[in-house]
């Protein structure tokens, strides 16, 4: 599971958006959101695949009641709508920006199967990223059904360690340079800002980490 939201430690944006292939440079344009600008509905059609230049979406649904659900959090480098290449017609959920500029790729889901059909290499990892994804999905689903908020907690902060994470050469700590507020963190483990907050004063308490602002000093975490 290292690396996730990544391809062979390359970022998806590099790889996938057609401005890194000749024949699709001149007629590629990015689009540009305001935060809380959707960029696309549930039940939308599905024919698109997005990248992210810079800023943060937000996926979602809304259930029976109207509560809104949080399914993802995505920062620079990734990619959403990816079922479109799958060949889903509709959208099940919402993608919402939820920064003052964020910047996007929109593929045309029939210029990535082109691309997919073309390239070999680019189609695997095509494959390898939304395999990747998949399984990432059903492994928070899992921890939100069946743990307790703090196993959820410090099972999060192992995901951000798999993905942000590096060894600090002067104490050996590994430390978490992640893109999250407390807010999104939060949302994305299904608890309040409080609640959290109160586990990581708790976990610091005890010496296994430290935060400051975006930043987590992991110590001891088994």
């Amino acid at each position: 599971m290292t690396k996730i939201w990544f391809l062979e430690d390359i970022n998806v944006f590099g790889i996938l958006c057609p401005h890194k292939f000749k024949r699709f440079k001149k007629s590629h344009t990015f689009s540009q959101y305001k935060k809380r600008d959707y960029i696309y509905l549930e039940e939308d059609t599905a024919n698109k695949v997005y990248l992210i230049e810079k800023g943060k979406v937000k996926l979602g649904y809304y259930g029976e009641n109207g509560e809104e659900v949080i399914k993802a959090i995505l920062t620079k480098g990734e990619l959403f709508g990816e079922k479109a290449i799958l060949g889903v017609e509709n959208c099940n959920e919402f993608a919402q920006s939820i920064d003052h500029n964020t910047s996007i790729c929109p593929v045309p889901v029939e210029t990535m199967q082109n691309l997919m059909r073309d390239n070999e290499s680019f189609s695997l990892k095509v494959y390898k990223f939304l395999g990747l994804r998949f399984k990432k999905l059903e492994r928070r689903l899992e921890v939100l059904l069946f743990k307790d908020t703090k196993t959820r907690v410090i099972e999060f902060i192992k995901e951000l360690e798999d993905d942000y994470g590096h060894c600090c050469p002067e104490t050996g700590d590994t430390v978490i340079n992640h893109p999250y507020t407390q807010k999104d963190i939060a949302t994305l483990i299904g608890t309040s800002r409080p609640t959290l907050n109160t586990i990581l004063n708790e976990l610091k308490a005890v010496d296994i980490l430290d935060f400051n602002g975006k930043e987590i000093r992991m110590k001891q975490i088994d």
